[in-house]
């Protein structure tokens, strides 16, 4: 193999062995160490607040200012073995937000948080985007602002 260092995709490979699973967000991976072994993510409110921002408060799992009260009898609060656990599949279920999993490896999937996407969609405006033209000069949408803009992407996959 040229690079012996890259592991080869094919091999089955648990990232987070044992009793725990990994998560993966936009822009992080976070290893798991112990959930508890039931149907959904069972993880600890510490785990919950190093996967997605949430505390888990009297009012709620609360992300900052926004908090998302929990529906009463919907089972996302348990605790076994002296050990408090929440369902973080069940309240990504509750809020919208994706949640995918394999269950192989025990790899979840979580999308953009629908709460946190709403600014976009209220105030019409993009996010800015800064990219390079073919000239090498950085193009940012913020500069556009105020004016219409078309912005055409491609990709070859």
């Amino acid at each position: 193999m040229a690079h012996p260092e890259l592991r080869n995709p094919f091999d089955r490979e648990d990232l987070a062995p044992g009793d725990g699973a990994t998560v993966l967000t936009a822009d992080r991976t976070i290893l798991v160490e112990r959930v508890l072994q039931e149907p959904g993510l069972w993880v600890t409110p510490e785990d919950l607040t190093r996967i997605d921002g949430f505390v888990l408060k009297p009012e709620g799992a609360c992300l900052g200012e926004l908090c998302v009260p929990l529906p009463p009898g919907a089972d996302l609060l348990r605790t076994a073995d002296g050990q408090e656990w929440f369902d973080l599949a069940a309240f990504a279920d509750h809020m919208g937000q994706t949640c995918v999993v394999e269950e192989e490896t025990n790899t979840w999937s979580l999308g953009d948080l629908p709460a946190t996407r709403t600014a976009t969609l209220t105030d019409a405006q993009a996010p800015d985007v800064e990219l390079t033209d073919r000239q090498g000069n950085v193009v940012r949408l913020e500069d556009f602002r105020g004016r219409k803009a078309l912005v055409i992407t491609w990709s070859s996959w």
